[in-house]
C-alpha cells in the first residue's frame, strides 16, 4: 500500500496514476491526549489505519498524482537519523575532495556514529528545497528513507525489519563547509521525504533496491543499495542500541557517489525501484 499527506493535510492512497482522499479513515486514530505520546500517531496506528482505508477508498474522491501537492508522509517524527558516508565510492569520492568534504569526518561510520537531522527540516516533495545560503555550496545527496513502525529499543539485527512500517524517497539536502553535520544538515527544507510512504510487505528485501537522481534531467548519482557498507538491519538495531526508535522515526540510510551543487530553479528528479519518483524544486 502506498499512503501519503498531501494537500491541505489530506490523508492518500496512491493507486496508479491516481491519489484518493482516504482522510475518512483518519477516524480511527485515538483522541489526541497531552503529554501525547513520543512518536507519529499515524504511523503508530497504521494497522488500524489501513484497514480502515480499506473501506473508505471505494468512495473517496480521485485526483492525478500530477496535479497533487505532496507533503512528508511522516508528519511528526520523533527524530531523523542520518547515516554517515555509507557507500565506499562516496567515501572515495569524499577522500578525493577535501576542500569540500573538509577533513573533520574519517573513519568507519562506527567510529563517527549516526548523526541527527532537525525535525524542523522535514519537507515533502511539493513543498522543495528553500536554499538558506545561496553563497555557499548546497549539496543533494539522494537515499533510501526507512519509517520505524513501532518502538525499537536495543533490538536484534536479525528481527531489525519487524520494526520497519515503510519506505520512501529521502533527501539529505547539506550546507558544506566547517561545521558540524548536523548543524548544516538542520535547515528547513534539508529534509525531503516522499513522495510517500510504500508500506514494507510491499519491499520484502529492501537491501537490493536501484535509484538515482537527476537534476535538469542529468543523471548526477546512481547506484543500488545493495552497495550499503553497513546493511539496512545493521543500521536499524545499532541506532536502538543508542536510543529507543518510536513509530515514524525515520532513518536516512547513507548516500552513493555522484553529490553535487544544486542552484535556485534547479529540479530533482528522484527515483528508487519498488517505490516511485518525485520532483523537488529547488528555491
Amino acid at each position: 500500500m502506498k499512503i501519503c499527506w498531501f494537500g491541505d493535510n489530506q490523508l492518500g492512497l496512491v493507486e496508479g496514476d491516481s491519489v484518493l482522499d482516504v482522510s475518512a479513515a483518519l477516524k480511527v486514530l485515538p483522541a489526541p491526549r497531552y503529554p501525547a505520546p513520543k512518536g507519529d500517531p499515524l504511523i503508530a496506528n497504521l494497522a488500524r489505519v489501513r484497514e480502515e482505508i480499506k473501506s473508505v477508498a471505494a468512495g473517496a474522491k480521485k485526483i492525478p498524482i500530477k496535479d497533487a501537492r505532496f507533503l512528508s508522509p511522516v508528519a511528526t517524527p520523533s527524530k531523523i537519523i542520518g547515516t554517515p558516508v555509507n557507500y565506499l565510492k562516496h567515501v572515495e569520492e569524499a577522500a578525493e575532495q577535501r576542500d569540500v568534504f573538509t577533513h573533520r569526518y574519517q573513519g568507519s561510520i562506527e567510529e563517527q556514529g549516526l548523526f541527527l537531522k532537525a525535525t524542523s527540516s522535514l519537507v515533502g516533495a511539493g513543498e522543495g528545497v528553500k536554499l538558506r545560503f545561496p553563497d555557499r555550496r548546497t549539496d543533494h545527496e539522494m537515499e533510501l528513507g526507512i519509517i520505524i513502525g513501532k518502538l525499537a529499543d536495543n533490538i536484534p539485527e536479525a528481527r531489525a525489519l519487524d520494526y520497519v512500517a515503510g519506505y520512501c524517497i529521502a533527501l539529505d539536502m547539506v550546507v558544506r563547509g566547517p561545521e558540524d553535520r548536523s548543524f548544516r544538515k538542520s535547515i528547513d527544507t534539508y529534509g525531503v521525504a516522499g513522495p510517500w510512504l510504500v508500506t514494507a510487505d510491499e519491499i520484502p528485501d529492501p537491501g537490493h533496491l536501484h535509484f538515482s537522481l537527476a537534476v535538469n534531467g542529468e543523471i548526477k548519482q546512481e547506484s543500488n543499495t545493495e552497495f550499503m557498507i553497513m546493511s539496512i538491519e545493521r543500521q536499524i538495531a545499532w541506532a536502538s542500541t543508542w536510543y529507543p526508535l518510536y513509530p515514524g522515526d525515520i532513518i536516512m540510510t547513507g548516500t552513493c557517489e555522484g553529490v553535487s551543487r544544486v542552484v535556485p530553479g534547479d529540479v530533482m528528479h528522484c527515483e528508487i525501484e519498488k517505490i516511485g519518483a518525485m520532483d523537488v524544486k529547488v528555491n
